[in-house]
């Protein structure tokens, strides 16, 4: 979670929700030093500069242009952050993503984080709202650890060890190698969709095709769900703090603010722990 929390100041969001798509790939250099990755060359409106990353951060996205939203009007975004990442708005002030593969892996980190997050969201407001309309009973996400379930908690964990862990495993191999966990089915008259490391795509992930086409509005698409994580994250920290200063669930902590918000609130719930 902090790593996620991390990764969310270092390319941090704003209130844009759509987003000026323009620029255009240019020629494919080999790559030079001690990476062997490939490096593409942006041109934007203030000339050439790398885009690094293997194939790029995205197979389908294009860059967004130097005069893209950045986080504070009028200053001027770090290098490495040049409008490819979706979420992408320039904050950067401790160059944690200074190292292009420092900055992949970042990048990926705070987009797994940021879909647990907000399944995770999902998983403790849905179940609570039905206790509330009486279709579950005894519901509370911050103690399911210590209930009985159809097997014992060490069984539990050791599936849970390796199925996350085949899976994990097979992600690293895809970042390391783009496409090399392919399991898109091969038809004669469809083509396959290009290996895009933290979104498979294809007839498994994308049934409807929404992420593919053109690339501006997949990168808009891939902003809103980067900023939807990102507000999960913080989201499911501040239930953690509820759980902790109140004993209580979000909605039931919502509810009791709405009908007094001058006494239940924030500060209320600090002096009651001081007291």
């Amino acid at each position: 979670m902090m790593k996620a929390i991390s990764m969310s100041f270092t390319i941090a969001s704003t209130s844009h929700s759509s987003l000026p798509i323009r620029g255009e790939l240019a020629t494919k250099l080999p790559s030079v030093g001690r990476s062997n990755n490939a490096k593409y060359l942006f041109r934007g409106s203030h000339g050439l500069r790398l885009k690094a990353t293997k194939g790029g951060v995205s197979s389908v996205c294009e860059p967004l242009p130097a005069d893209r939203p950045i986080w504070f009007p009028g200053s001027s975004p770090p290098e490495w952050l040049d409008g490819s990442l979706p979420g992408d708005f320039g904050f950067d002030p401790l160059g944690l993503g200074s190292d292009p593969e420092t900055l992949k892996w970042f990048a990926q980190a705070e987009l797994m984080h940021s879909r647990w997050a907000m399944l995770a969201v999902a998983g403790i407001l849905i179940p609570e709202w039905l206790e509330g309309l009486g279709y579950i009973e005894n519901f509370s996400w911050f103690d399911a650890g210590s209930r009985e379930y159809f097997a014992d908690p060490t069984t539990l964990f050791v599936v849970q060890l390796a199925l996350m862990g085949w899976v994990e495993g097979r992600r690293w191999a895809d970042m390391i190698n783009p496409g090399s966990v392919d399991i898109e089915p091969n038809f004669p008259n469809r083509k396959k969709p290009k290996p895009d490391v933290g979104y498979p795509g294809g007839l498994w992930f994308d049934p409807f095709m929404w992420g593919r086409g053109s690339p501006e509005p997949v990168m808009v698409l891939r902003t809103k769900e980067i900023k939807n994580g990102r507000l999960a994250m913080l989201a499911f920290t501040g239930f953690v703090f509820q759980a902790i200063y109140t004993g209580q669930e979000p909605l039931e902590n919502l509810w009791a603010h709405l009908a007094d918000p001058g006494h239940v609130n924030i500060f209320s719930a600090f002096s009651t722990q001081i007291q």
